[in-house]
């Protein structure tokens, strides 16, 4: 069986490309990591992959809000064929191919107009920015799926924990007909919640304060997800800081992370359609 390959972004600021690798090899998927200038040069080619990734970092330090310069770059700045990225990425979607961005990669889908997308347009419609504390909030939250979400990353997910690793996650809807639109259209697609999956604004079990407690978006299609968490962050049962105790009440509980079930679901996806 041919590998599901995935490409994945790096340079400017970005960190997390790592993890981001480890966990689609983990999913037995074939990943590469390359430098967004290597894009532009048309060096390599977001159409050779399966899956395009934009991972957690701190692009361009944040100086000018979180994401915004990257995404700029990719929707204004030509390639050598003259094309911009942004450009290149629609027709990657045409063909039903799909992206994850997680945390900065969550804040440039959000900026380039990829999420939510409501009407097709790639306007930017929502936002990202500080959180209510208005410091970095680096701690593990639970998350609640919207069991109606239409994207294949989250089958067979219900609560899940994970770490949340920023300083500028608070979602900002632009007015109330987007709001209705992604209710209605179940595009929020985790919310942060307690233990038991309760949705809660109540910090720090919230820990920005994002309108509709969102704390990932899809589009309409389920190709393009976005997330403030990071599931990469979550692929061994011992990334966990309560390992210990979940593992003595549990000694059968699988060794693997919660977060390794979105990469596994994409992957296993793929080679279902494509085979």
């Amino acid at each position: 069986m041919k590998k599901v390959k995935v490409l994945i972004i790096t340079g400017y600021g970005i960190n997390c490309e790592e993890e981001l690798a480890a966990a689609y090899k983990l999913a037995g998927a074939e990943s590469k990591i390359v430098h967004l200038n290597d894009i532009f040069l048309e060096k390599e080619s977001i159409h050779e992959y399966d899956i395009l990734n934009f991972p957690g970092g701190f692009s361009f330090g944040d100086d000018l809000g979180s994401g915004k310069v990257l995404a700029n770059k990719m929707k204004y700045k030509k390639m050598e064929s003259g094309k911009t990225l942004l450009e290149e990425i629609k027709v990657f979607l045409t063909q039903g191919k799909f992206i994850l961005g997680i945390c900065n990669g969550f804040q440039f889908l959000v900026k380039m107009g990829l999420l939510p997308n409501t009407n097709g347009s790639f306007e930017q419609e929502v936002t990202l920015t500080i959180n209510n504390s208005a410091k970095y909030e680096d701690r593990w939250v639970h998350l609640k799926k919207n069991p109606k979400c239409g994207t294949p990353f989250l089958k067979d997910i219900d609560i899940m924990p994970c770490p949340v690793r920023h300083g500028e996650g608070k979602l900002i809807i632009k007015d109330e007909e987007i709001k209705t639109e992604i209710l209605e259209r179940n595009l929020n697609t985790f919310s942060y919640c307690d233990s038991d999956g309760k949705i809660t604004s109540e910090y720090p079990l919230n820990p920005n304060g994002a309108d509709l407690d969102c704390a990932a978006l899809t589009d309409p299609t389920g190709q393009v997800l976005g997330m403030m968490p990071h599931p990469e962050a979550f692929l061994s049962l011992y990334n966990h800081p309560n390992w210990g105790q979940m593992k003595r009440q549990n000694p059968e509980i699988s060794e693997d992370g919660d977060g390794l079930k979105i990469f596994r679901n994409i992957v296993e996806y793929i080679n279902c359609k494509d085979h």
